[in-house]
Formats: C-alpha cells, structure tokens, sequence
C-alpha cells in the first residue's frame, strides 16, 4: 500500500468505515485536504497542570487525580488566560495497524495564542497518536494572551494521519524545489525548509503585533468582530530590526512566500532552541495548494507565532526562525486549499486572526 498523508477523500473512508468515531455528525468544512479538523465536546475540565496520562493510566484516571471543577459548555463558557483545561472531544479513534496520526492547533487557536495539544489514553506525548489507537481524543486547551468565550463543537485543533514514512529527505525536497519551486528566493534546507522573518516591509514600517497584557473576552464564534487596538499594540521599525520582551506573544511574518504543491503537505516545526531565546509557532499544518497558484495562491508568506522566553531577545530581518517538514500525500486531495473551501488564509501577509476586523 503507498505510504503518505492521507487525504480528504480517505479521511471520509476511515470515518463510513469506524475508524474515526464521531459523536455528532460531520461539519460542514470539517474535512480539510489532508486534515480533519476536531470539535470540543459539551464539557471541560479545569484542572491544575497540564499532564500526559503515561503509559498504563486513562486521561480519565488522571482527570480525577488533577481536576478542580467540572464546566458545562453547551450554553457557552470563558475559559480564563493563565489556566489549563481538558476537553474531552467529540471525535475518537480504531486506527488500522499501519495508520498513525499528529496533532495540531489550527491556524486562527495559533494566533490567539491559545496553547491547544491532544492528549490521548496512554500517551506520552503531546499531539503524536501511534498506530492502531483505539480510544478517545481530548485538547488541552491553556489561553495565554486572551480569556476566550468556546462552545461544544468548536474546531481549535486538527488532525493528520499517515501511512507509512511520509516525511521528504533533504535530498527529496531539493528535487521538489528543482520541479516546483517551494519559496521565491534561494531555498535553505537543512532537515526541512528554513524560512526567515520580514522586518523590512516592502511598504510602511509595520512588521507585526504584540499582545496586549489586560483584555476583554473573545467569542471565538465572532468572525470579524473585534477593533486590533483593543487585543494588539502595533510593532513598527526601520531598522530592520526588533527586540522581543520575555513573556510576550508576537504575531509577525515569513519573509518567504511559500507554495504547498497539490501532492504534498507541510507541517512547520519550531526552529532549534540555540537560535534564540524564543519560539516560533504553535499552528503548524500547511495543506496541499498553499499558496499555489492552482489554488489561487501563488506563494503564501508564513505568519509566525512568536512567544519570547527568558531574556530579552533582538530579533533580525532575514533571521532563520523555523523550518518546514515537507511530506508526501499517499494520493492528492479531491479539494486543494483555497479551492472551494473556507480558506480564510491563501495568498496572506502580515495578519491577524480571522476574529479581528
């Protein structure tokens, strides 16, 4: 059988077949080209730590051994920045021997700063589910910049599955650069693509956003719906340059335009730490058509989630900040991204969550 992420139209197979449970029927959109986007449930757990439920032991078990209080979501709850929740999700798992899965915060949770990972029955680690689990799908959900208003059936993270070895050698992805090109410019590969951060805007001096430390809500069911001056302090510079403050998120962008081909996806990994005092991205899925011109892209920069750690931190245009891990689709999607589906960013720049008007 051919290895590779699987795409839409076998993800819709895994669900009519059982392999992929589903406490409530399928949402419109919820099946993206090579992910299936994953709902919260009708309650959440505050609890006092995050945690793995380790080998042997049920995140029930552990929910027991943490839990602080018990929060019905049906007619709407605020989950407060600076605490960790646990919400069991309406999708569960019988993974055929041969399939794995990995998870991610999709694109809008990154860039709330909405720390989101999966945990799962036995696991240990964060958002990687072996093959052949059989079992149920929880997000641990920590906001860190914002107090959010969620509600049962909100998407904040996605799943992959593969097939097999997936991932592209750097020898591979040269080859694919060769064919199609990946990035407007010179590529850097280096266990991945490298992309770099643009402080030098080809127009203006705004380079990117910083949190705001004292905000009201957001109702993540309002698209549009909120003034950037009330959640974001604009960052500008000439120099070229910028100084990251410990304990701030930052919301700034690749210098690279970046193209996902139709047989392909992406996922962006954190750059390695001896770089910075700093990490990059929480939201890491690209899907097949990213910025491909079949798609209606035609090269789509990277907006990077930036949260500073210890030390203040300057901050370089041009400045290798994270990678891309290119891997194979097992067969291309029947829907590209950008391509007949709500596709909030093809073709994006500099911006913001779909929240903010």
């Amino acid at each position: 059988m051919a290895e590779g992420v699987l795409p839409a139209q076998v993800i819709r197979e895994l669900i009519a077949g059982g392999a992929i449970s589903l406490e409530a029927p399928l949402a419109p959109g919820q099946v993206q080209p090579a992910s299936l986007d994953l709902r919260l449930g009708t309650v959440a757990y505050r609890v006092r730590a995050s945690f793995l439920a380790g080998k042997g032991r049920t995140v029930a078990e552990r929910i027991s051994e943490f839990g602080m209080h018990r929060i019905d979501l049906t007619e709407g709850a605020v989950l407060e920045k600076g605490c960790v929740y646990l919400v069991p999700l309406m999708e569960s798992l019988a993974l055929p021997e041969g399939v794995s899965a990995v998870a991610n915060a999709k694109s809008s949770t990154g860039r709330l700063d909405l720390l989101t990972r999966t945990i799962i029955d036995q696991g240990t680690e964060f958002d990687r589910i072996p093959e052949g689990y059989q079992g149920p799908l929880y997000a641990e959900i920590c906001p860190r910049s914002f107090s959010v208003l969620v509600r049962p059936g909100m998407r904040l993270n996605q799943l992959r599955l593969r097939q097999g070895e997936a991932q592209l050698s750097d020898e591979a992805l040269r080859a694919l650069h060769a064919a199609t090109p990946l990035v407007d410019g010179e590529p850097v590969i280096s266990a991945g693509l490298g992309f770099s951060v643009d402080l030098q805007p080809a127009e203006g001096d705004l380079v990117g956003y910083r949190a705001k430390p004292h905000t009201g809500v957001i109702d993540l069911d309002r698209i549009g719906a909120y003034d950037p001056a009330e959640f974001w302090e604009e960052i500008r510079t000439r120099e070229g340059r910028i100084i990251l403050d410990p304990g701030a998120f930052y919301i700034l962008v690749s210098r690279e335009a970046v193209t996902i081909p139709p047989d392909h996806a992406a996922e962006m990994a954190p750059y390695i730490a001896m770089v910075g005092e700093f990490r990059v991205h929480y939201a890491g899925f690209f899907d097949p058509g990213f910025g491909h011109a079949e798609a209606g892209g035609a090269g789509s920069r990277g907006v990077l989630e930036v949260r500073c750690h210890e030390a203040p931190f300057v901050l370089e245009h041009g400045q290798v900040v994270g990678r891309l891990v290119y891997e194979k689709m097992r067969e291309v999607p029947d829907v590209l991204y950008g391509q007949g589906i709500a596709s909030n960013y093809q073709g994006q720049g500099l911006k913001l969550s779909k929240h903010f008007r």
